[in-house]
Parts: structure tokens; sequence; C-alpha cells
């Protein structure tokens, strides 16, 4: 059985900046459900984590995110 996404602890900052938005406008772009988010589980050599992809228009961020929903660095 496949273990469920766990809760993801990504800064709304960390997220802004890699998609080139303001903190407050990633906010309510997020709040307004302009901005799509994709949880994607690791699996392979990658089992353990989970990627995390938040889309707006054309901008992309990616994040890798381990077991615990914390981020980890490139």
């Amino acid at each position: 059985m496949d273990s469920p996404a766990p809760p993801l602890e990504i800064d709304g900052a960390m997220v802004a900046r890699a998609i080139g938005l303001e903190v407050a406008a990633f906010r309510q772009l997020m709040a307004d459900g302009k901005i799509t988010v994709l949880c994607e589980r690791g699996t392979g050599e990658d089992a353990g984590t989970w990627r995390a992809s938040f889309y707006y228009g054309k901008q992309r961020a990616r994040f890798i995110v381990d077991a615990r929903g914390h981020p980890l660095p490139d």
C-alpha cells in the first residue's frame, strides 16, 4: 500500500521567489485557486521523497520534500 503524502511545509516566500511573485501576490493567488499544486511520490532511488510542483501560468517551481514534509536543499 502506498504511503500518503506528508503534510508539506514549504515556505510561501520561497515558492513566490521561485516563480517571480511578491509574497502577498502569491498568497492571494493561492487563496483564489490560481496556483496549481501537484505532489508526486518518489519511486526507485527517489523512494521516501516527494516532488511538490507549483504552477502559475508558464511559471513552475519544484521542490523535493522528505518524508516529514520538509524541502530538501538543492
